[in-house]
Parts: C-alpha cells; structure tokens; sequence
C-alpha cells in the first residue's frame, strides 16, 4: 500500500449487469411455454441479453437523473406545451416500441397477449417510467375500436413498431403513443365527480372546420389533476355530457394536432414531482376550448374507458411482478458475493430465510401475471374472461400492494449501499408504490372485486374450475380453497372486508399455480408460509367488530 493508503478496497460486490434476464429466470421461462407463448421463446431470450447489458441498465439511470422538462412557449412566445426528455428517455421506448411492448399482442397471433407479458416483465426489471405511455398505447385500442372512423386513421400508427417522439400531427409521423386523462382535483377515483364540460359542436359546424373527419366533434372545457405522459400524439379523457338527454360522463379521444394541422387547447399547466416514476412526464393540464371526438355512446364514459382499464390493469400487475423480480435479483446477487461474520451472506440462515421468501413471493407473482395474461389471450371464451374479471382487480390489489414491502426488504439484504443512489435499489423502491395508487387504487380495486362477484354469480364457478386443477394432495390448499368459495356462495356485500377477500382469492390461485407447475418445494414452502398462516405485509386487514369511529377520534383530536 501507499503510505497514505487509510485502507484497502475488497468484500465489495460487482454490479448485476451484463447477464441474460430471460435466461436467469426459470420460472418465466416455464411460464411462457405452459400458457400458450412459446413461439415468442427465442425472440426473449435475444431480448433478455440486450436488457441485461451494462449499458442498456444505465439507461434507466440516466433517464431517471435528468428528468423531463417543461416548455411551455417557444423563444418567440407561442405557446408549444412541449416536455423535453433525455436522449435516455428515448432509447427506452426504443426499445419497447420495436420490441411490441405496445403492438405486439393485437397480432391476432396465439398466445400473443402471454408473450407481450414476459416481454413486459423483462422490461420492468430495467425502467418503469417508460413503461407508463406504452402501456396506456398498448390499451386504448379495443377503446378505439368503438370509432371505427378513428381507428382508421389512427391505429396503424399505434400498431406501428417504430417510436416516433416528434411533435407533429400524425399524418407525418411513423408512430403514435396515446395518454390518458382521468382524474380531477375535487374527485380522485371518484370520476363521477368531475366537472370538466363537453358540449357537442353543431354538425355543420364541424364540418366547415374539419370537413370529413367533423363527426361527433365536442368543445371541452375543464381540467385533469393527473394527464398522463402529455407528450403523447392523443389522450382519452372523460368529460360530463348533456348530449339529447344522454347527461353523464362521455368519452373523448383529444388529438394533440387538429386535422387542420394546428394544436389542440390543451394546455399543460406543470409537471408532477412525483415520488417515482421521475423519468416519464405526468402532468396538470386545462381544457380552453379543446376539441374532442367522441369514443362509444354519449354517458356511456366509464364503460367505454374501461375497454381500456382492464389492460392498463393487469399492466400494473406484470410492471410489479417485473419490479419485484428486479430488486430481489440485485439483493440475491449482492447476498452471494458479500461475506460477513466468515461467510456469504446468502448461506447466513437468516439470511437465507429473507431470500427464500422474498424469491417465493416474485416467483408467485410471475406464475399470476402470465395466467391473467392468458385471460386476456381467451377472452372469447367465457369461462376465462369471467376469471379474467375477477383476477385482475384482486392481482392489482395484492401483488402492487406487495411491491412495496418487497422493495424495502430487497434494500435492506443490501444495506446501507441499497438505500443510496448510486445503484438500483432506491430507485426500484420509488417505482413499487405507484402500480397501487395508478389505476384505481386499493380500494377501488377490492370493490370492483365484490361487485364482480355480487353481479355476475358465474364468476364463482370460473375461479372454482381454476382452483380444482391443483387437485386435494395439500391438505392446506384443499382447506383453504374450500372456505373461500364456501364464502363466495353467500352474498357479497362486505365492503370492511373486501381487502382480506382480494388477498384470499390472488393466494389461492398463486398456491394453485404452484402446486400445478413448480417445485415441490417451492410450492410447499408458499402454501406454508401463505395459507397455513396469514403472510401478513398489507394495512386493512382489520377483523369485524372494531370499533373504527373510536380509533380515528383518538387518532386525530381537533
């Protein structure tokens, strides 16, 4: 050593980089073959290799250090409303777009909805920002299907697989991406709430101003708390309608550029400075007169959009399962190379305890989120959309609410070194909660889930088929499946409870799946650890007959 060495650099770990994701993961491997994608097996593992290089993952840092920026004007004055983002930025959704991140499962190909999941996954073991606007592209496509004028015009420009971030109308451009637009500030989830205005144009108006294409055409008039990626080419939004006596929300589709090649009145009021999520642009924005065609039937808004919902839905189970998968990859990989007390910590028993279970919950959640995708593949066929209905609000609920729990344990294997920004860690943490709160959020999500099963009784017996594949060899899984669905026959109407319904249903159907597909001792150990006890790890779980006004009286005393 130099004489002013103070200490020699060693027990140090690596970075995880430079490794295949696809061919280090067997059970998405597994998965992809058994529901249905095994055509798309090669084009994964190429992709996994390109994913997994040092300088792809350093992407996601540096789109995540120099986070968009706002230009609201140009050096003249004129309002632009334009977002700028770092050349990192648009690497990633180069590679999503070309990789059918977006396009890929309206292929009408078989098992193609299954094989756009593992390619989702892969690509949240990298960066999630970038996955927001390609998830709402992928799903507003069976929505603008219900304009069949549109869908023209515009789908073979979302369907394209080339990324194009120019700002132009999109008669010029190669490629689209869509955003969305929901949420206002005095409602929330509470979209019946919300107070932006839709009044339809005179037909012959619309015409003069856009001649072939002035058909259901409205002036918009309002504001969205939450506009997602406002960089997009267009953006569904809802709006209140009193169209012939048809008052309620209606569905609009907002084109950035008008058909006279002029911008839209949308105008972007600021960027959100979001917990995570930092590399995609989510913003404020109001309505001056915008112009908006109509999507589906006047009132008919929050059906219409759902057409879009249950995609991005199950997009927050896959991005979570992908997520999860990432930070329990980083902690096992760091866990092996480092040695404390006289020996790697992954053979420290402790230790070894918090691994196993955090890599039973990503492997569960893997094995979920490829047969929801399934659901999706099967629509037409009845038995597996109603699974699909049910599986997709009780996913979203439990495995986003898992993520960030996971996330915190996966930093702490690491330590100190986790919780700084210099690696993925901190970064992966800040993404987990936003899958949860996206969407429709917890509750919203266990809701839904009852009124699935309160209106359509057939659901019951669809998740019953699912769960009876897995046989009665485990005495657990027999008991636990039976007083679920022995529940399930009563009426459901307990909303105080629906969270611990939502957990039942996703760990019962998780325990199937592994019992079915996975090592015995893989499936063993979670069936232990999730049925024969509770896992616990998820707030309002509360039993009947607590005395809530009490607590909160007590909670906050004014």
């Amino acid at each position: 050593m130099n004489t002013f060495d103070t200490h020699e650099v060693s027990n140090t770990v690596a970075p995880f980089e430079n490794v295949n994701l696809y061919a280090a993961d067997p059970a998405l491997q597994e998965a992809l073959l058994r529901e249905g994608g095994a055509a798309a097996a090669e084009s994964l593992h190429a992709l996994g290799a390109e994913l997994g290089r040092a300088e792809t993952l350093d992407l996601a840092r540096l789109a995540n250090l120099h986070t968009p920026k706002l230009h609201n004007f140009d050096r003249g004055g004129q309002r632009i409303d334009e977002v700028e983002f770092h050349p990192a930025w648009h690497a990633l959704m180069t590679l999503l777009i070309e990789n059918g991140a977006a396009a890929s499962p309206w292929s009408g190909q078989p098992g193609a909805q299954v094989a756009r999941a593992a390619r989702y996954m892969l690509f949240g073991q990298l960066e999630n920002g970038s996955q927001c606007p390609v998830t709402m592209t992928y799903a507003s496509v069976p929505a603008l299907k219900l304009a069949p004028k549109i869908a023209a015009k515009w789908l073979p420009k979302i369907l394209s697989s080339q990324y194009d971030p120019r700002s132009l109308p999109v008669e010029q451009k190669c490629g689209a991406i869509i955003g969305m637009g929901m949420t206002e500030k005095q409602g929330g989830s509470d979209v019946r709430a919300n107070t932006t205005r839709a009044e339809p144009l005179l037909p012959s108006d619309a015409r003069a101003l856009f001649g072939d294409e002035g058909e259901d055409v409205y002036r918009i008039v309002g504001h969205k708390w939450f506009f997602s990626a406002p960089q997009s080419d267009a953006h569904l939004i809802l709006a209140q309608t009193d169209d012939g006596g048809s008052a309620g929300l209606s569905c609009f589709f907002l084109p950035r550029y008008l058909p006279d090649g002029s911008r839209n009145q949308i105008r972007v009021q600021r960027l959100k400075d979001k917990l995570g999520n930092r590399s995609n642009a989510s913003s404020e924005v109001e309505f001056t007169g915008a112009y908006g065609w109509l999507i589906g039937k006047p009132g008919r808004g929050i059906p219409t959009i759902l057409e879009m919902g249950s995609h991005t839905r199950l997009d927050c189970v896959l991005g979570s399962a992908g997520t999860m998968r990432a930070a329990l990859t980083h902690a096992l990989h760091h866990a092996r190379g480092r040695s404390a007390f006289g020996r790697p910590l992954s053979e420290q028993p402790l230790m070894q305890n918090v691994l196993a279970d955090l890599a039973l919950e990503s492997e569960a959640a893997t094995a979920f989120g490829m047969r929801l995708a399934r659901c999706f593949d099967q629509g037409g066929d009845p038995a597996q959309a109603l699974l699909g209905r049910i599986l997709t609000p009780a996913g979203k609920y439990w495995i986003c609410k898992r993520g960030p729990a996971f996330g915190a344990e996966a930093m702490e294997v690491i330590g100190g070194s986790g919780y700084v920004e210099d690696g993925p860690l901190a970064r992966l943490y800040r993404e987990l909660p936003v899958n949860s709160i996206w969407e429709g959020s917890g509750n919203v999500m266990c809701l839904d889930l009852l009124r699935a099963f309160g209106k359509t009784p057939a659901a019951r017996e669809a998740l019953a088929a699912e769960l009876a594949l897995a046989g009665e060899s485990d005495a657990d899984y027999v008991r636990t499946t039976q007083a679920l669905l022995a529940d399930l026959s009563q009426p459901q109407s307990d909303e105080f409870g629906a969270r611990v319904l939502a957990e039942r249903v996703v760990l019962a159907v998780q325990a199937g799946l592994l019992l079915r597909h996975a090592p015995s001792y893989v499936s063993s150990a979670f069936v232990a650890s999730r049925l024969a006890r509770e896992p616990g790890g998820a707030f309002g779980r509360l039993p009947s007959g607590v005395d809530c006004a009490a607590i909160l009286a007590r909670a906050l005393v004014e």
